[in-house]
């Protein structure tokens, strides 16, 4: 698993927060996920005000779409 932020996102604090925060959401979907598979999750400009948990569906979507969680 990897959590990437650029510096689109901002400066090195808000780049931290966007890490963390991503780390956070996947922390609670962590135990659904198939076993054998290479993410990373990138940050996008976007994240700037978003919370964990606000995070946690989109990210959940979008490894559902690519069948890297169980259902």
């Amino acid at each position: 698993m990897a959590f990437v932020a650029g510096r689109r996102v901002g400066g090195a604090v808000l780049r931290n927060r966007a890490r963390r925060i991503l780390r956070a959401a996947w922390r609670e979907l962590a135990p659904r996920a198939e076993g054998g598979y290479d993410v990373a999750l990138v940050a996008r400009a976007t994240i700037a005000g978003a919370r964990s948990h606000e995070l946690v569906s989109e990210v959940e979507e979008l490894l559902s779409r690519a069948q890297v969680l169980r259902r």
